[in-house]
């Protein structure tokens, strides 16, 4: 299945995945020509990617034709990868998720344990209509080159070339990112244009954010921004997985361990206040199965830390995707290869 032959495709099909929409409505949105959107528009209805649906009345003159999505007629599959599980999602072009599979992995699992397991949950869901496979995987990694570092608690993952081994064994185009990052994908499509500058906060077996400024995903220079739960809040705290002392991802495991619901809450609060005050983002987006599983406690314990000033309003919420969201990014990020959200 081969991907958009162009950026006018791209932007034709971002804007149909908002809603039914006339030729006229493109090339107003698009900043393309109507002869452009003529052209564009035959070519994806050619393919099965949009159909004539309809028309609407705009007062004196020929209805106009509307023009919707077929998003069944492409597919994508995006994963999930925590220290202790695996997760993959069916998704259709609209982003909805269409079906799940969830298996464990076992304790200081390694590359070929982990591209086995995801081989035979994508075997048990693959589509002739598949675009691709999207992993949000431990950081650091590379997102460009698809090479995981040395994924934080992962030690047999140092230097893998994790979308080559994938891309091998599934024979699917692979896109690999940080699980933090293809989470706020997911929001960047649930929310559209409002959704500018945002974090959101994942709490799992792990503690991260993914950042997403002036509307777009920040990875940073190496693709390796968001190693939220990495920095010190406690400098004589206790041992972290990543070799330092006193992170975030630390201390509030720890309190959570000890049954601290309210230390452990206040410990994210804490430290989301100084990412706002940083970033100054007005929205938080908390996710991970800490949150999930607490998620009025999480949501008072960051909101009691938060700048109270009329002039500083923030807005945060739990991801109404779940435990999908990580994964569903993922496919998303897939997605976006083959059609990007239009700016």
């Amino acid at each position: 299945m081969r991907f958009l032959r162009g950026y006018n495709d791209a932007v034709v099909l971002g804007l149909a995945r908002s809603g039914a929409v006339t030729r006229v409505d493109l090339a107003e949105r698009s900043g393309l020509t109507p002869q452009a959107v003529s052209k564009v528009v035959a070519r994806l209805i050619d393919e099965g990617l949009l159909v004539e649906s309809g028309t609407r009345n705009v007062g004196v003159g020929k209805p106009r034709t509307l023009l919707k999505l077929v998003a069944d007629s492409r597919l994508a599959l995006g994963a999930q990868v925590e220290r202790d599980e695996l997760r993959v999602v069916l998704t259709d072009l609209a982003g909805d998720v269409l079906d799940r599979a969830v298996a464990p992995l076992p304790p200081d699992f390694d590359p070929p344990a982990f591209v086995a397991e995801l081989t035979r949950l994508v075997n048990g869901m693959r589509d002739d209509k598949l675009l691709g496979v999207g992993l949000g995987f431990v950081g650091p990694l590379d997102h460009r080159t698809g090479v995981v570092h040395d994924a934080t608690g992962l030690v047999k993952w140092h230097d893998v070339p994790l979308r080559e081994l994938a891309e091998d064994s599934l024979g699917l185009p692979v896109v690999l990112d940080k699980d933090t990052n293809t989470a706020i994908v997911a929001e960047a499509w649930r929310r559209g244009e409002e959704l500018r500058d945002a974090v959101l906060v994942l709490v799992g077996t792990g503690l991260g954010v993914g950042l997403l400024l002036d509307g777009q995903v920040y990875r940073g220079a190496r693709t390796n921004a968001g190693e939220f739960g990495h920095t010190t809040i406690q400098l004589d705290g206790p041992e972290c997985v990543c070799g330092r002392t006193g992170c975030i991802e630390a201390v509030h495991n720890l309190a959570a361990r000890s049954g601290d619901l309210a230390g452990a809450t206040a410990i994210v609060g804490l430290a989301v206040a100084d990412l706002v005050q940083l970033l100054d983002v007005d929205h938080v987006v908390l996710a991970g199965r800490a949150v999930l599983a607490q998620p009025e406690a999480y949501l008072a314990g960051v909101r009691a830390k938060l700048p109270t000033a009329d002039w500083l309003p923030v807005e945060v919420e739990v991801t109404p995707l779940g435990d999908d969201v990580v994964a569903a990014g993922a496919a998303m990020l897939v997605l976006s290869e083959f059609y990007g959200r239009p700016r």
